[in-house]
């Protein structure tokens, strides 16, 4: 890995994870990730986030300050935005090099830094307002972020380059290559990374959409010029790319997003899986565009990035033992959890000795508050008949104009 300069004394820091990693313990990296951290040079030097304590990536951290001309022992400040071990498990190796220097956080930072770590250094707590000056004509400025996605998330803000180092905010999963920077990057690679922060946004803070817009709010009161998150790409020729991408899906939250629809389905004996074409053509023959998930094949990713970005939500499973089919009750327990809310939505599907299906669903979407507009569910009992059919066909073609009609009211 090597560092890079983005600006007049700030440098980039960073190592990439692999696909073999899921984020949290959950969420697949089919791309992997970038870990960034970020130091500034004044007359004092601030290294603000880190990375995870992964197999060789603390060494690798230290070898790019080589790089920069920065010692360890040169390191007056550390600025936690985020006490997340991701950005922070470094600190018991940074400690073995180094006592001399101070870390910055946030007052939940503070506790939640001692819980993971117990660390035995010298701690200030800042808040909004806040400032160091690094001399130099480089100083730092803090604004608390809380729950995005951590209570205690803040972000740094350097003036004199209107460098916004922002850690999970504005990031993206997908790893970096030796160009780190927007301007540096083709619009096949800036157009991936916008995907990639979808699905980085659902799995990871879609649930704390409300406190993005206030972020967002914050934000949009400095001179951003670069926006340097914990994981992605840095934007330095268009931040507000970036910043608009997190505004437009934190507006998803409320409930019309894109004229789409997520469909959903899951078959035990192929009865259910019958309805999916005829529902998909319904679909289709509006105009509107649809994607599938088979449940439980399909990760829960990248069915809530779907999901997030989705009008419309199409669910075709069957009754199991009284209720739902157990791997869609797991998932449409999981989009409630991350607040996908206010969809418009369809059921179709099998059921054999008794109903239940329909009734778990309904308990799961009041119970978790999503507010979904449901049309008129078809059930059947063992295979579809060619009416059943039709019918599912004609509730395709219904919840397709009803996503189209709420998409454009949006």
């Amino acid at each position: 890995m090597k560092a890079s300069e983005i600006a007049d004394g700030v440098f980039h820091l960073f190592a990439n994870i692999g696909s073999e990693v899921l984020f949290e313990g959950i969420w697949p990296m089919p791309h992997g990730a970038s870990m960034n951290s970020y130091v500034v040079k004044g007359r004092e030097v601030a290294i603000i986030d880190g990375v995870c304590e992964w197999d060789g990536v603390p060494e690798s951290l230290y070898a790019q300050l080589d790089q920069i001309g920065v010692k360890v022992e040169d390191i007056r400040y550390v600025v936690i935005n985020h006490t997340e071990p991701d950005h922070t498990g470094w600190l018991k190796s940074f400690l073995t090099l180094t006592h001399d220097f101070e870390v910055l956080v946030t007052a939940k930072g503070l506790e939640l830094a001692q819980a993971f770590y117990g660390l035995d250094v010298p701690f200030r707590v800042v808040k909004s307002g806040d400032s160091v000056d690094l001399g130099n004509g480089k100083q730092l400025v803090f604004e608390e972020i809380p729950n995005v996605h951590w209570p205690d998330t803040m972000v740094t803000f350097e003036p004199s380059t209107g460098s916004l180092f922002c850690c999970d905010a504005f990031g993206t999963f997908g790893a970096l290559g030796e160009s780190p920077c927007d301007d540096q990057l083709d619009d096949a690679q800036l157009e991936f990374f916008e995907r990639e922060a979808l699905r980085y946004y659902a799995n990871i803070v879609g649930r704390f959409s409300q406190a993005v817009n206030n972020a967002i709010a914050k934000v949009k009161k400095l001179d951003v010029r670069i926006v340097a998150p914990g994981h992605g790409p840095i934007w330095r020729r268009n931040p507000d790319r970036i910043i608009s991408l997190y505004e437009r899906l934190a507006s998803y939250a409320k409930g019309p997003a894109k004229p789409l629809v997520t469909v959903l389905w899951g078959s035990m004996y192929g009865n259910t899986e019958k309805t999916v074409v005829p529902l998909l053509e319904g679909i289709a023959e509006e105009g509107v565009e649809s994607v599938v998930y088979q449940v439980p094949q399909s990760h829960i990713g990248d069915i809530l990035a779907s999901a997030w970005e989705s009008t419309g939500i199409a669910l075709a499973m069957p009754t199991y033992e009284y209720q739902m089919f157990p791997p869609m009750a797991i998932v449409l327990d999981e989009l409630g959890r991350k607040q996908v809310r206010g969809k418009v939505a369809l059921r179709v599907g099998s059921f054999g000795w008794s109903g239940g299906a329909q009734r778990e669903l309904g308990e799961i979407i009041e119970r978790q508050k999503m507010g979904w507009r449901f049309l008129d569910p078809v059930e059947f009992r063992g295979a579809p008949c060619a009416e059943n059919l039709e019918l599912i066909r004609e509730r395709g073609r219904e919840l397709a104009r009803q996503v189209r009609q709420a998409a454009l009211a949006d």
